[in-house]
């Protein structure tokens, strides 16, 4: 059997286990399990990834990437994501502006370029990481306050220096940035995961192992997509997926020399799953305009929760099997038709509802005349 569809099989069988454990596990306790990912198992797992790498200042251009990718995404979600929307929709069309730019490949991409492509490719993907980081916390922020300040129905508005304070430490605080800053230390002073005392060597070593089942359990039982919205999300998420495909693809098309394993990490990480850290700032955004008494919120928070859950499975699925396919993603051309054809399948709801609407007035004009000619020639009848 293929190498890559047996550890496709292996990776959907857990996650179908989680699946099963859905009944058995409480939502709550959930939470419990992505903070052992995000804070013991992953950061493990990158730790060791970026101290079998040779430090470089070349290496730079990965978290540069992963930011002017966000920054298209976000231009593209403001101008092609967001058109199915009607105006009236502005709070879905803000959040679809926060989310669908954002990247969260903890969770989505991480474990799976760890089991197909190793650590030197996940160390990479940290690195790029850090440009998305910077992207979601704090320009994201920053957006989301922009946009509350402009549509605050108060004179006096609150500075937000305190709150970019605090984002700056949570970027400390966090596990996975504060592991890539010791990781980067010990490379800058030559030392490796040799260099380290056998009994933390061994207990890093032992934590990493870890992640993977607890991921795959994780999606399995965290999937819970509700309906109601789930056409238009749908809609969007392959819309973005599409859009990614094409940079993706041009950037391979500009950039002829790569490997393969660069190649489809290129390819992998914009497909991660949409961060959290945006929802985080709409929901301080909409407990603040609770206070103030706001009726037209900015964000609309339960469409925002729907686009987080249905991300994560969609980014899933479609990581494993850009994995299990490999050699057709790693071509340029293949990856532009891709994400042509994904981007035009995707407006193909919202165009046909369209000529729904433009020919249901034309239908009901021409009945009602027909009608009206009935009733004339009936009236003369009687007459």
């Amino acid at each position: 059997m293929n190498f890559a569809l047996q550890n496709t099989l292996e990776l959907l069988l857990i996650i179908g286990l989680g699946f099963l454990l859905q009944k058995k596990v409480a939502k709550q306790d959930l939470k419990g399990v992505k903070v052992l990912i995000l804070s013991i198992a992953l950061p493990a797992v990158i730790f060791v990834a970026l101290l079998k790498i040779k430090l470089d200042s070349s290496l730079l251009i990965f978290p540069v990437l992963a930011l002017a990718f966000n920054l298209i995404m976000l231009a593209a979600s403001k101008y092609i994501l967001g058109i199915s929307l009607s105006k009236e929709q502005s709070a879905k069309k803000r959040t679809i502006m926060m989310l669908l730019p954002s990247l969260a490949p903890g969770l989505s991409c991480f474990p799976f370029l760890a089991i197909y492509l190793g650590d030197d490719s996940l160390a990479l993907a940290a690195l790029a990481d850090v440009g998305n980081k910077i992207f979601v916390l704090i320009m994201l922020y920053m957006l989301a306050m922009n946009w509350y300040h402009l549509r605050s129905a108060q004179e006096g508005k609150p500075s937000t220096s305190n709150k970019l304070k605090s984002l700056g430490l949570s970027l400390l605080k966090e596990p996975i940035n504060l592991v890539l800053i010791v990781g980067l230390l010990l490379l800058a002073f030559g030392l490796n995961l040799d260099s380290l005392p056998l009994f933390l060597k061994n207990t890093v070593l032992s934590v990493k192992t870890l992640m993977t089942p607890l991921v795959l359990l994780f999606i399995g039982m965290a999937v819970r997509i509700k309906s109601g919205e789930f056409g238009l999300i749908l809609s969007l998420l392959v819309r973005r997926s599409g859009i990614t495909f094409l940079i993706s693809g041009i950037f391979v098309l500009l950039l002829p020399t790569l490997a393969a394993p660069l190649v489809l990490l290129l390819v992998v990480f914009p497909q991660s799953a949409c961060s959290f850290w945006p929802f985080a700032h709409m929901s301080a955004v909409s407990s603040m305009e609770e206070n103030d008494q706001q009726t037209e919120p900015t964000f609309d928070i339960n469409f925002a929760v729907n686009i987080l859950a249905c991300s994560l499975p969609f980014s899933t699925i479609l990581v494993i099997g850009i994995f299990s396919f490999s050699e057709v993603f790693v071509s340029p051309l293949t990856l532009l038709l891709i994400g042509a054809g994904m981007t035009i399948v995707s407006f193909l709801p919202y165009a046909i509802k369209k000529v729904k609407r433009i020919k249901s007035p034309e239908i009901s004009g021409q009945y009602g005349t027909y009608v009206g000619l009935n009733t004339n020639h009936r009236s003369s009848e009687e007459s």
